[in-house]
């Protein structure tokens, strides 16, 4: 199956937790996450795919083809496809919030449909969880990400996707986060089989690596610095030129300070305001926008959809710069 190139928001959380998924586990991981983005971009799913509410808690049955989670057209390696499945069914996730705790499956009652798809049932806070932007987010291109032979390398792309500036991570809390606190006594065997492994694909097959520097306590290896760099000749020209093309358009259309504050004081995405943007240049056109999204910052921010809140705020207020109370 070719996969079509496509940035994918992916949940912290997710990026970030503590699991041992194999290569196909989380292969089928990041088609949830691509199901996800479509939910929230409001796209239609592709053929093959199919999400279902279930009336129970908010379940939902999740339907994708075999060749989804598969490597490319030539990769017919069923047997890893069914155990991925099987033990996503095994692996268990607790749920705590203020209110309840509760262990759960990641993915319940798959089923393998011997057309060449396969079914499997997802709890509300697991699919919820790839929705949770609480803590931040990662961007990842997909075919990338589904290329990848090693899960390590997978999980530095995830981690340092987007990153820029050097970034340090405590030995201790990569090995909690690869589930590895049993292996690799030695801080130069974890360097040695899993952290340059990862650099040496993510430089053949990605838009980005990284170099790394070990950070000692006394003689300990106790952190790693990690330093990301740019491959050009790595990189999905048609996807960067999209990329490019959408950002100027969102510039020439609306300037430049407006954007930045709504991204840094509203937290919007770029479809996000792409999406409002009839209402955000007539806004500009005929009031003080800028002023006014400073006065109702802290009302939104005591809202539950903030970002919706703001759009109806400001339609509110158009309306009655457009037809004013006459004396």
């Amino acid at each position: 199956m070719k996969v079509n190139n496509k940035l994918m928001i992916q949940s912290y959380l997710v990026t970030a937790a503590r699991y041992d998924f194999s290569v196909y586990e989380k292969r089928i991981i990041y088609r949830l996450v691509e199901i996800c983005q479509c939910a929230l971009e409001g796209q239609q799913l592709n053929a093959g795919y199919r999400v279902n509410n279930l009336l129970y808690e908010g379940m939902k049955e999740i339907e994708m083809p075999i060749s989804a989670f598969l490597k490319d057209e030539k990769d017919e390696n069923y047997t890893l496809a069914k155990k991925a499945l099987f033990d996503l069914n095994e692996k268990i996730m607790e749920y705590e919030d203020d209110e309840i705790w509760k262990p759960m499956r990641i993915i319940e009652v798959p089923k393998l449909i011997k057309k060449g798809s396969v079914k499997f049932i997802l709890h509300k806070e697991i699919y919820d969880s790839l929705l949770n932007f609480s803590k931040g987010f990662r961007r990842i291109e997909l075919r990338t990400a589904m290329e990848f032979e090693s899960v390590y390398s997978m999980r530095f792309y995830e981690l340092l996707s987007g990153k820029t500036e050097p970034i340090t991570y405590r030995v201790e809390d990569l090995k909690i986060m690869f589930k590895l606190e049993d292996k690799y006594k030695l801080t130069a065997d974890f360097v040695r089989r899993v952290v340059e492994p990862a650099q040496k694909e993510m430089a053949e097959k990605a838009p980005f690596s990284f170099t790394f520097t070990p950070v000692k306590h006394g003689k300990k290896v106790v952190s790693i610095t990690f330093y990301p760099y740019m491959i050009p000749d790595n990189m999905d020209q048609d996807l960067e030129r999209k990329r490019l093309e959408k950002e100027l358009s969102l510039r020439w259309s609306l300037d430049k300070i407006y954007v930045d504050y709504l991204k840094q004081n509203y937290l919007f995405e770029n479809d996000e305001i792409r999406n409002n943007l009839e209402v955000f240049k007539k806004a500009v056109g005929s009031m003080d926008l800028m002023n006014f999204l400073a006065r109702k910052r802290r009302d939104a921010a005591q809202k539950k959809s903030p970002k919706g809140w703001i759009i109806g705020a400001i339609k509110r207020e158009l309306k009655k710069v457009e037809s004013p109370v006459k004396e």
